[in-house]
């Protein structure tokens, strides 16, 4: 009887309205958490990120292994292109051109920044001398170039004209294979100082004044305090400069395209300078592709020794 009755039972349908209002609740609960309205703040950034960088990075990475003219359909080739890299006299000429420029102009870079900053942080009028460093940084690097070219020119420029006070005849700069890098490294070390001085003397407002009162007490000397005070507490700030200096200075482009096109005699050509004549002067994507990730290993080994010397420093 009571199986009976069950089935005799009248059915009870839930009205319309009750679904709208459970499904209403539930997308009010969803909208009242911070992940979702931060998935949703971040979401144009995420499909630029998609769209601009991680498709491109993973498309070139294929392209690597591919013979492809932008005109022609895409051929495997497989690790061909590395190969002839390791072969291509002129990528391993570029190649350590990367070296030399890294190598010289970013511990330059470090030394002198960190020495304004250290400067700056004792001297009144901070804001003016600030704001004054920093101007290259967000100057034009066209107009840059054009000033620099006129400070290089053999005949009337101005760096010759203080060289000529000491009875130094100045080179042609820009069209030495001797003197053309070391020009350029100048100009890229004096346009990107007052970011890395900005770093610096952020590093140096964490610093407490009370380490400095004891070192004066001790009697330390101002070289003493710089080197036993200064320098070892701000290794994490400048861990991150020089991290951020090497990814740079192997990405160095528009101060060498404007200033010497990658001559003379490809004497100043970067890797990203020979990447580019082939990826849109040649159209030799895939070739261009590979040197992209032989540039991105180099990248990726510098910085991981950065990171072991950072953990070593920090253990010791």
């Amino acid at each position: 009887m009571n199986a009976e009755n069950s089935l005799m039972e009248p059915r009870v349908d839930i009205p319309n309205s009750t679904h709208r209002s459970v499904k209403t609740s539930t997308w009010k609960k969803l909208f009242q958490k911070d992940g979702t309205w931060a998935l949703l703040l971040l979401l144009p950034n995420l499909l630029g990120f998609l769209a601009f960088t991680l498709i491109p990075v993973f498309a070139s990475f294929f392209l690597s292994f591919t013979s492809w003219d932008m005109l022609t359909p895409v051929k495997w080739i497989g690790l061909s292109n590395y190969a002839e890299l390791m072969k291509d006299e002129t990528f391993i000429k570029v190649f350590w051109n990367t070296i030399y420029f890294a190598g010289v102009s970013v511990p330059l870079g470090i030394v002198i920044s960190l020495l304004l900053a250290v400067a700056l942080d004792r001297i009144s009028l901070k804001k003016f001398y600030r704001a004054a460093y920093f101007l290259p940084v967000v100057s034009s690097m066209v107009a840059i170039a054009v000033v620099w070219q006129f400070i290089y020119n053999p005949e009337y420029g101005i760096m010759n004209y203080v060289l000529s006070w000491f009875g130094i005849q100045g080179p042609d700069w820009l069209t030495s294979t001797v003197w053309a890098m070391p020009a350029v490294i100048l100009t890229s070390v004096w346009k990107n100082l007052g970011f890395n001085m900005l770093i610096f003397l952020a590093g140096l407002q964490g610093i407490s004044d009370d380490y400095y009162e004891a070192a004066d007490l001790d009697g330390a000397n101002t070289y003493q305090k710089f080197f036993c005070i200064t320098v070892p507490l701000l290794s994490p700030t400048t861990f991150f400069v020089t991290v951020m200096s090497f990814i740079a200075s192997f990405q160095v482009f528009d101060t060498i395209f404007l200033m010497t096109q990658g001559g003379p005699a490809r004497s100043t050509s970067v890797i990203v300078h020979y990447l580019y004549e082939h990826g849109f002067k040649y159209f030799n994507m895939g070739y261009a592709s590979a040197m992209a990730y032989v540039l991105f290993f180099m990248m990726f080994v510098i910085t991981m020794i950065q990171f072991w010397r950072q953990r070593k420093w920090g253990e010791s």
